[in-house]
């Protein structure tokens, strides 16, 4: 690919100058590892060349003003000169902090020739920035990098020609080139002469790599980037918006521009950021999330909600209004994707029903906020609180500890209840005798699992209910004595009553435990150490409790 590269020489001293105000027309010379990394004019021709230590270039250059380097500072102060740069060329690559390139066919056809492409790039850099640059085109990156040393435009075919008498160390490898240099290989083109093969052997996968540079190639075709498209949309209104009929009818405009602009980049907006501004300059914004595709009409409105939720909407009886009449709106697509990757269900839309649940709830959220309106979310834990995320409607559903299904109670088995004769004398003793045999397996064997379960987590199926808090309980034996669990697991009676936050005591007529839970040892802040049972209660409600301390709790409901 025929490749202009836009070189901006000792750039470190240039951003040094742009951000921390040094003069670089005086001896200025950028360390990083107490190493000159980069070195003025006015510094070389005192002798201070790069690759110097701290002390050496002093004693060089006595008068040597010395810049400590930093990447962040480089890469903020040549944002500019790549804006400048996609003025004139579509599609810019950044290499590094003062080079960037992109591909020379859109500009050369454009300009008339790729010398006119590249005067106009460096007069475009120079009027917009006040920064030197120099041009390079050659058949890659790294023959066009050699290139915008001198300024020259390599023709066509020719990169490896003009690569041929360039000295080894333009690699930048060093223990590369020390080898190489030892085996008498002194230029690009004695090492673009020897066979891959051979190099491949010799050198390893890097000197592959580095022979191919030599040899006028390049690593990796240009990738280069893509400036974003505008696509927010704004007014700015002479008279204050303060009723909603007024308001919802300009971001009707508005919802139907959006949605033109988004349809001639074929792209649609799943997630609308709704921005307004008051008169005396107080800034209201809200986000809106749609798990669908949003439609103009969707758009209109979700605006409509939203500024009625602003202007007349209501929190804990007071109203909630902004401080004076809206100037200004702006919708913006924070999230947009191809318009090909949303596609309906396979009979048609999701429903009806769904859509209409989907509008009341992000009304209500318009009205009382994003947290009014919630939904569960399972993740990874070992008791169901820990397993329950909440988040807002709309938002997504990941959850926040990501776990593999666990489908059995023991992975791989099967586990079937014995029913018929004698399943009373089995049940007696609280507890159901169960017939286990291996799971019969037909075809390929299952893939692993990408993630693993999470140890001592509940198997299925999952409690039905879990109270926002747990529930005191008491736990008592035939002779009506506390129920525990000894430091080595064992129950100090059998279970019989249950006593739920002092109401009256339900029998036990089955259970099952303890289960030992001894989560986070090391952090003793949040260190938890407790016994899991679960329990069927003579009234037919099934519980999850759980001994901490010596007190019980209900943790979950089955249903």
């Amino acid at each position: 690919m025929r490749t202009l590269l836009v070189w901006c020489p000792d750039w470190p001293v240039v951003a040094a100058e742009i951000v921390v105000g040094v003069m670089a027309s005086e001896p200025v010379a950028v360390f990083a590892g107490n190493r000159v990394l980069a070195c003025s004019e006015a510094a070389r021709r005192e002798g201070v060349r790069r690759g110097l230590r701290r002390r050496e270039a002093q004693g060089r250059c006595p008068r040597l003003v010395v810049v400590e380097h930093d990447p962040g500072r480089d890469a903020r102060a040549f944002e500019p000169v790549v804006a400048a740069v996609e003025e004139v060329v579509a599609g810019v690559e950044v290499l590094r902090p003062g080079v960037c390139a992109a591909a020379v066919r859109g500009p050369a056809r454009y300009f008339g020739g790729e010398e006119a492409a590249a005067e106009r790039v460096v007069e475009q850099v120079a009027l917009a920035c006040a920064v030197e640059s120099q041009i390079g085109i050659a058949d890659g990156v790294f023959a066009a990098g050699i290139a915008a040393r001198t300024g020259r435009v390599v023709e066509a075919g020719g990169s490896r020609a003009f690569l041929s008498p360039v000295p080894i160390d333009a690699l930048e490898e060093p223990q590369l080139t020390d080898l190489l240099k030892r085996l008498g290989v002194v230029t690009l083109g004695d090492f673009a002469a020897l066979p891959p093969g051979d190099v491949l052997t010799r050198f390893g996968f890097e000197g592959a790599l580095a022979h191919r540079l030599a040899s006028g190639g390049d690593v990796r075709p240009l990738a280069v980037r893509r400036p974003p498209p505008d696509l927010a949309v704004e007014e700015t209104y002479d008279e204050t918006l303060d009723r909603v009929d007024v308001a919802a009818f300009a971001g009707r405009v508005l919802a139907e521009r959006l949605h033109e602009r988004l349809a001639a980049h074929g792209l649609a907006c799943t997630r609308l950021g709704i921005e307004a501004v008051t008169a005396d300059g107080q800034e209201l914004v809200r986000v809106w999330r749609h798990d669908g595709m949003l439609t103009s009409a969707a758009i209109a409105e979700r605006v409509r909600w939203q500024l009625d939720g602003w202007l007349t909407g209501a929190r804990r009886g007071r109203v909630a209004q902004p401080t004076a009449g809206l100037v200004r709106l702006r919708l913006v697509p924070d999230g947009v994707l191809a318009h090909v990757g949303l596609q309906p269900g396979l009979w048609g839309e999701t429903g009806a029903g769904r859509e209409r649940a989907h509008r009341a709830f992000s009304r209500v959220q318009g009205l009382l906020g994003p947290e009014s309106v919630l939904t569960p979310v399972l993740g990874g834990g070992r008791s169901p609180d820990d397993q329950v995320r909440l988040v807002p409607w709309g938002d997504e559903r990941e959850p926040e500890r990501p776990a593999a299904d666990q489908t059995e109670p023991i992975p791989g088995i099967d586990t079937v209840p014995l029913l018929g004769a004698g399943s009373e004398e089995r049940t007696a003793a609280g507890f159901t005798m169960i017939e286990v045999g291996r799971k019969r397996r037909r075809g390929k064997a299952a893939r692993p699992a990408p993630l693993p379960p999470w140890p001592g987590r509940l198997p299925r199926p999952a409690p039905a209910v879990v109270p926002a808090h747990p529930l005191p309980a008491a736990v008592y034996d035939e002779a009506g004595a506390p129920v525990g669990v000894s430091a080595r697991l064992e129950v100090t009676g059998v279970p019989a009553t249950l006593r739920i936050d002092r109401r009256q005591p339900v029998a036990i007529i089955g259970w099952a435990g303890p289960w030992p839970v001894d989560e986070r040892w090391w952090a003793p802040g949040e260190a938890r150490r407790r016994a899991r049972f679960q329990m069927l209660l003579e009234d037919g409600r099934a519980l999850l409790l759980s001994l901490a301390g010596g007190h019980w709790m209900v943790e979950a409901i089955y249903d």
